[in-house]
Formats: C-alpha cells, sequence, structure tokens
C-alpha cells in the first residue's frame, strides 16, 4: 500500500504542490489545514510521516508536534517541519520537541521527496528486527519499543535510532560525523548540531540526572560513547 504522508498547512498554493509531487512519487497525500481538531483528524489517519508547517493559523506547528509526540496512536512517527524560519535556535527548537528534520521555505520539491524517502526507509531498514537486553535496558526492535528497568521509554524514531545504535555499540567512542553516518545514513541534509540536540533528548529520558549523565557520556572535543550498562 502507498505510504500516507500528512501535509499540515495552511498556504493552499503550497500545500498543492507539495500534494502533487507526493503522488507523483507513489505516496497516497492527505491536506490538512492546522485548524481545529488537526491532531483528532491525524490520529485517525495514523500517517506514515507529518510534513508540519510552523505558522499555523489557531496553533504554531511547534505545539502540535508536542502533541503528536503525547499521542499514543501518534508517538513514533517521523516528523519533517517545514517553516519560512531559518534560525538555527527555531531548529534546535524543532528538534528539541521531538521533530525529526527541518526543512526552511522556500525549498525544491526533489529534495522534500528525498529527505521523505530518507525518513521511511529507516523505519524499513530492519528485515530482522533486533531484540536484545543489555543491563537494564531491553529493546524490542520488531515493536521498536525499549525499556529502561521495565519503564517504557518515549521516543521518536530518531531517538530510538540513535538509542538502538548505542546499545549495539558500548564502550567506543564515535564523533558526531560518525553517528550521523550510522543512525542518519543517506539523509545527509542534517548536521553535527543536530546529534547534540537527539543526545540530549534522549538523556532526558534514560538518564536520572541528565546534567551528569551516566550512561550516554560526552567525549569532550570529539563525540559521545554509551558506557556499558549494568
Amino acid at each position: 500500500m502507498p505510504k500516507r504522508i500528512a501535509i499540515v498547512e495552511d498556504e493552499a498554493e503550497l500545500a498543492s504542490l507539495i500534494d502533487y509531487n507526493l503522488r507523483r512519487h507513489g505516496y497516497q497525500p492527505h491536506v490538512l489545514t492546522g485548524s481545529k481538531g488537526t491532531l483528532k483528524a491525524l490520529e485517525q489517519l495514523r500517517p506514515d510521516l507529518v510534513l508540519l508547517d510552523v505558522m499555523l493559523p489557531e496553533a504554531d506547528g511547534f505545539e502540535l508536534c508536542k502533541q503528536i509526540r503525547q499521542s499514543t496512536a501518534l508517538g513514533r512517527i517521523p516528523v519533517l517541519f517545514l517553516t519560512a524560519r531559518s534560525d538555527e535556535v527555531d531548529r534546535v527548537l524543532g528538534l528539541e520537541i521531538g521533530g525529526d528534520d527541518y526543512m526552511t521555505k522556500p525549498f525544491s520539491p526533489r529534495e522534500l521527496i528525498a529527505r521523505i524517502k530518507a525518513h521511511l526507509r529507516r523505519e524499513e531498514m530492519d528485515t530482522e528486527p533486533l531484540a536484545l537486553e543489555i543491563g537494564k535496558f531491553r529493546l524490542d526492535g520488531g515493536a521498536r519499543r525499549v525499556f529502561l528497568s521495565e519503564r517504557e521509554l518515549t521516543l521518536t524514531s530518531t531517538e530510538f535510532n540513535l538509542l538502538e545504535f548505542f546499545l549495539t555499540h558500548t564502550g567506543r567512542a564515535y564523533s558526531r560525523e560518525q553517528l550521523l553516518e550510522a543512525v542518519w545514513g543517506e539523509q545527509r541534509f542534517v548536521t553535527p548540531r543536530t546529534v547534540d540536540v537527539h543526545v540530549r533528548r534522549l538523556r532526558e529520558q534514560i538518564e536520572e540526572q541528565p546534567e551528569n549523565p551516566r550512561y550516554l557520556t560526552t567525549v569532550r572535543g570529539f563525540g559521545y560513547r554509551f558506557e556499558e550498562p549494568l
């Protein structure tokens, strides 16, 4: 079945252009204007990915993204922000609240399709889902769920992929570029700064004291290392 892509965009001309290009590439787009009831509509649609404008008529996209991440039905699906804001602070904020990617308007349809393909490809990469237990962590790759001391972590798709990599590569230090290559792969639109944001979000989930991490430690001037859990 074609992948369902939700387009939350109130600019009719841009939404129509995105809709056209998605259909050309075999996707099933659904346009939502971002008015009241958008979250409920998304929960009914259960899309495979959400394209989310930041500037919406009745609530900004950042707030809607927070609601998506708190939703049982939508919490793990990729969210790609579309925005006219180009400041790094906005880009970082979008990632910190749970966005997986961030595109600044105007953008080329070709690049948009490439990013969508990259996110959806990462969702389908595991033909034999990984299952492992290491220390207090238990990972179920088939269900894409991670537990820490029987408490299920609330992770975005990107956070899950990053934590899965760390759990299977403990004890060794990795640079930001190495992590981008291993976790983001062909999606080379993101920057090393993106790694820092997702590491910070992971620490908030897995560390008792995120500012003094026990598991996910910083290797100063290089990158990060995941300590062997006991």
